[in-house]
């Protein structure tokens, strides 16, 4: 009840959960019930498994199949342990650089951010379990195929993450245009990790609080903002500019 991106119908998707399965996302229909529907609820809950509650028209389009009302959605990759991808960076010896993604929810940035950061080095991306862009076919596309070749690790809040680079020895330092240092003024040189915030509303306040240094790109024009691809592009080349 599988093609290479779906997995469709009540019973399926439980037992591919408890089996292990990488699952992205769940596309549950609003207003279900049965004792069924709220085990399969149960076990989504359980395993911090990203969920949407979406009307039928949506899931008719996702799948022509006898859905049941539930599409669950397969990441292409494995994701890996935070603890120890950090762990093995820093006993390569090299030092480390390493990209958070505080919930964007655009495919097509995260996709062109995973492809810029494989070009430039970057050791691993960290995302949030839920509220992000899943890794799916348009991901894939626009990375140029870079979503295989870089780490992805899942964290349940990016706060955990930037703790855990704090306690590492790595400087976490936040892309965003509530400060007055610009990008050009920080130092790259030493372990650090870069944080991007979602489209809409930026690096998340609480988060915002616990980082290291706040940096953001002079803005000359109208415009008050980039696109975060570009932001995280242009951050990440300033980092390989001051390492060379």
């Amino acid at each position: 009840m599988q093609n290479q991106t779906q997995i469709f119908g009540i019973r399926a998707i439980i037992e591919a959960v408890n089996s292990g399965e990488t699952i992205d996302k769940v596309f549950l229909q609003k207003g279900l019930r049965g004792e069924l529907y709220t085990e399969l609820e149960q076990v989504l809950r359980k395993n911090s498994i990203n969920t949407s509650y979406v009307p039928p028209e949506k899931l008719n389009r996702l799948t022509k199949k006898n859905h049941q009302g539930a599409v669950a959605q397969i990441s292409p990759i494995d994701f890996y342990d935070l603890e120890t991808l950090v762990l093995n960076v820093i006993e390569s010896g090299k030092t480390p650089l390493f990209l958070l993604l505080d919930q964007l929810s655009d495919v097509r940035n995260f996709g062109a951010i995973i492809r810029t950061a494989e070009c430039t080095g970057v050791d691993g991306i960290i995302i949030q379990k839920k509220g992000g862009a899943p890794v799916n076919g348009d991901t894939i596309k626009t990375s140029a195929g870079a979503v295989f070749k870089i780490p992805i690790c899942k964290v349940d809040h990016i706060k955990d993450a930037v703790f855990y680079m704090q306690a590492s020895g790595i400087k976490v330092i936040a892309a965003t245009e509530k400060t007055d240092n610009l990008l050009y003024s920080v130092s790259f040189k030493q372990p650090c990790a870069i944080i991007m915030g979602s489209e809409g509303r930026g690096i998340n306040p609480s988060t915002l609080k616990v980082v290291d240094e706040k940096a953001k790109l002079p803005l000359l024009g109208d415009i008050e903002s980039l696109n975060v691809s570009v932001a995280c592009g242009a951050f990440l080349y300033e980092a390989v500019r001051q390492r060379q």
